[in-house]
């Protein structure tokens, strides 16, 4: 399979040689391994109980050869982490340590922040604009720095293309497949976190049945902020049970864990401009291919009567994707809006180094509206000295910049 140069191989590039020490953190199967390995010149697999039990014998890694060393899923022995550590302690030279894991580990003994010496960066699965299908021509870091320039460009892809994009994945082992065989890897995927990578985390399933139903219920609640003890009512079985609170708390908590579920935090700003904001996360799955698995949906059914309802919050789940995976590259941070009483809400919320703010509303529809905006200009409104623009993603062809200067871009178009 090509290897598809990613936003993060750029990160990565202007790092390595910076950086003693750099820890790659995402889940499981999104091509942290792959990425590693093209910067490393010796690897180490720990979910290997061979090479595990060698470094378990040599925790100052003092054996290790000399050049960048991956430690691949370094979950699987936590305390590796602090070797690290003091390794960068003793004068570590950049580009000396990579670490991959695909799960915080089930317990935090022997494991450490790092103390601003290992630097971490999250692999998300492959963006739209990552994926080739078009070139973009607005970037999300001139957005942010006001640096873009015009606003222009125009795409071909459709309504059924987002479609087939929300249902193609994004794990690049998964995402070129035929269709047939992409659905059964993913539901293998998704039974592979109910029976192997839960318990790896020390968490045993035992209704797995259950989980499934709460994990459709969160699919189902993509791009909100529904309360957990609604998520919680939509487990109720046929026979009327329902799991405990406790447990589904567990289950949010776990698959955090393992970078499965990907909530998009309330926005907290360091200033009291904007006051009594909710905090509630929106919800998001890491991939929204497995949201639409999970609810049944393919490319044709989401677009029909009986899935429609989930076109909208899956398309801003590709776009929240999309821009997250630009903003992180941008040195920036992506959270959502919405006051306390629920009557202004913006989707997406970059705020960049220097707390400057890029609001971006997610609309499915091609064409633009004035009320489509008016969350967006009130919040220029509000703090004019620090957003310094303002964008609505859509599913149209072309980009443009409105007479109200807010910029109008097919998520197609928006890159990094």
């Amino acid at each position: 399979m090509t290897y598809l140069v990613r936003t993060i191989d750029h990160e990565l590039d202007e790092l390595l040689p910076l950086a003693a020490a750099i820890a790659i953190d995402g889940l499981k199967g999104v091509g942290k391994t792959a990425t590693a390995q093209r910067r490393a010149r010796h690897s180490w697999f720990l979910d290997n109980p061979e090479q595990r039990r060698i470094v378990e014998a040599d925790f100052d890694l003092s054996s290790a050869p000399e050049g960048t060393l991956l430690i691949d899923e370094w979950q699987h022995l936590p305390q590796v982490w602090d070797s690290v550590r003091r390794g960068v302690d003793r004068g570590a030279p950049p580009g000396r340590f990579l670490l991959t894991g695909s799960a915080t580990p089930a317990s935090s003994s022997g494991t450490h922040s790092g103390g601003g010496r290992i630097l971490s960066l999250r692999m998300r699965p492959i963006a739209l604009y990552e994926r080739g299908q078009a070139s973009p021509t607005v970037s999300v870091e001139g957005l942010l720095n006001g640096t873009q320039g015009a606003i222009s460009g125009t795409s071909e892809l459709t309504l059924a293309d987002y479609a087939s994009a929300i249902t193609s994945s994004g794990l690049p082992g998964i995402m070129a497949t035929a269709p047939r065989l992409r659905r059964s890897l993913l539901d293998a995927y998704l039974q592979r976190v109910i029976d192997r990578d839960l318990p790896d985390q020390g968490f045993a399933v035992r209704r797995p049945e259950v989980l499934r139903r709460w994990l459709a219920a969160y699919a189902a609640a993509s791009s909100t902020t529904t309360a957990y003890s609604r998520l919680l009512d939509a487990t109720i079985a046929g026979d009327g049970t329902q799991p405990a609170k406790t447990t589904t708390l567990a289950y949010r908590d776990h698959l955090t864990n393992l970078w499965l579920l990907d909530p998009v935090p309330g926005w907290a700003p360091a200033s009291n401009q904007i006051r009594r904001l909710q905090q509630a996360p929106k919800h998001q799955l890491a991939d929204p291919a497995l949201a639409a698995r999970l609810l049944g949906l393919n490319d044709r059914t989401l677009l029909s009567p009986a899935g429609a309802h989930m076109a909208g919050p899956l398309f801003e789940s590709l776009a929240t994707l999309s821009v997250r995976v630009a903003a992180q590259a941008a040195e920036a941070t992506v959270s959502h809006l919405r006051t306390g009483n629920g009557n202004r809400e913006i989707d997406l919320i970059v705020e960049g180094p220097e707390g400057q703010i890029l609001a971006i509303e997610v609309k499915l529809a091609a064409a633009v509206s004035d009320a489509d905006v008016r969350h967006l200009r009130w919040l220029r409104d509000t703090i004019p000295d620090r957003v310094v623009d303002l964008a609505v993603v859509t599913t149209g062809t072309t980009a443009y910049r409105r007479a109200d200067g807010i910029a109008v871009v097919p998520l197609a178009l928006l890159g990094a």
